[in-house]
């Protein structure tokens, strides 16, 4: 039987053909997508005419031709111009025409920016941007160590920025904390913590709180940062979800005592484990599962009280879970629909699960400040994924001080509420 065996080279020049056309491609739909918006532009101000009748908003011709590096590859932009000559009455400042879809002077797409920082944390040196992905792009420019570096540098002012904004505004109802280690290729402190808060807000939407420097997760840390977001405006969250870090503990006890706790099972779970022998810890894991899927919290305080008496021989183990009784099981006072969220802090772990699956082998970022600044970006990138919780209208009651027994909603008798 015979058959077609395709040469090396045909097949090479069939992927770089391919390749071509998806950048042409790009390019052309660009091209309409840009004639379409002025369009658009132009006819909603069609009407604006001034005192000789003549239109106010017309076409100016093509900005000079530029490469802008995108999924594609780098495609070439001729965008079209409008004169706009309209005036504010109010500001007495001209009315500009404004891009949505190609903003000025910009040269890489969003998810290209998304991904410089992605690489340089994961541990990619600003002299290796350029030969590694000038040839996947087809150019090399935007990618060159000096313009990475100044992307650090504005990313490093964005997160000042953020970490100076204020929090009155906003109401975090839930938090997530957690502190991430990274190993740094300079400076005299070969290991970085960042402290990482992320809140649920009224509507039920997760958001970044904060984000900063600390040292060792130390109590000193968690509570400048804690004392930053109250000075700031920051209400007291009504629980906090983290790993048995004392440090958090200790600080958030002194800065928002009203706070109450919640140990992510994860964390606890796992550290529970360690301390037992390898054959018992499968029968111990089921056990551990009994406790956190419990229907409500008396089956759960049946099942923790069974977990002490079958592993009572591992003092050690039992003590680490009976020592932190009503931190693992605070959230059987929320509502049902927020104990999938509740039990561990999922969000920051999720997060950075990619980055800590390599500092093994990588040496991550070149020094604190652009650690920081990397992890800062890592999460905004990641944030616009991030969905509301579940049931999202319940957390507006939590807030508000509505109670909740074994996760369901109880109802005031009139009696109280005369109280």
């Amino acid at each position: 039987m015979l058959r077609v065996v395709p040469e090396d080279d045909a097949r090479q020049d069939f992927a770089l053909a391919l390749d071509e056309i998806c950048r042409r491609g790009a390019e052309r739909m660009l091209a309409v997508a840009l004639e379409a918006e002025v369009d658009a532009y132009l006819e909603r101000h069609r009407e604006a005419r001034d005192a000789r009748g003549r239109a106010l908003v017309v076409r100016n011709g093509s900005a000079k031709p530029r490469s802008v590096v995108c999924g594609a590859g780098a495609i070439e932009v001729n965008a079209p111009r409008v004169n706009d000559r309209r005036v504010d009455e109010v500001t007495g400042e001209r009315s500009r025409f404004r891009s949505s879809i190609l903003p000025p002077y910009v040269r890489r797409s969003p998810k290209v920016a998304e991904v410089l920082p992605l690489l340089y944390l994961h541990g990619l040196s600003t002299k290796d941007f350029v030969p590694a992905l000038a040839e996947f792009f087809g150019t090399s420019a935007g990618l060159s160590a000096a313009a990475i570096t100044r992307l650090t540098a504005s990313w490093s002012a964005e997160r000042g920025a953020f970490m100076a904004r204020d929090l009155s505004e906003v109401d975090y109802v839930y938090c997530w904390v957690d502190g991430v280690h990274f190993s740094v290729r300079l400076g005299d402190d070969d290991r970085l913590c960042v402290l990482v808060m992320v809140g649920v807000r009224t509507d039920g939407t997760k958001e970044l709180v904060a984000i900063a420097d600390g040292y060792r997760e130390s109590t000193e840390s968690w509570a400048e940062l804690l004392r930053d977001c109250r000075r700031r405006g920051m209400r007291a969250p009504v629980l906090a979800v983290g790993d048995g870090a004392l440090g958090f503990w200790g600080a958030i006890r002194d800065v928002f005592p009203e706070t109450a706790h919640q140990r992510d099972w994860v964390h606890k779970a796992a550290n529970v484990l360690d301390a037992l022998p390898a054959s018992v810890q499968a029968q111990a894991k089921r056990a551990l599962r009994e406790i956190w899927d419990a229907e409500d919290r008396p089956h759960a305080e049946g099942a923790l009280d069974a977990f002490a008496r079958d592993f009572a021989k591992w003092p050690k183990a039992v003590a680490k879970l009976t020592g932190d009784r009503e931190a693992v099981l605070a959230f059987y006072d929320f509502p049902a629909e927020h104990w999938i969220h509740l039990r561990t802090s999922n969000p920051i772990e999720s997060t950075f699960s990619p980055v800590r699956a390599r500092t093994d082998v990588t040496k991550g970022p070149g020094s604190r400040e652009a650690g920081l600044a990397m992890c800062f970006k890592l999460i905004e990138a990641a944030e616009g994924r991030w969905r509301r919780v579940n049931a999202p209208e319940l957390v507006a009651l939590v807030r508000a001080g509505a109670k909740f027994v074994n996760g369901r909603l109880v109802e005031r008798t009139d009696k109280e509420d005369a109280a």
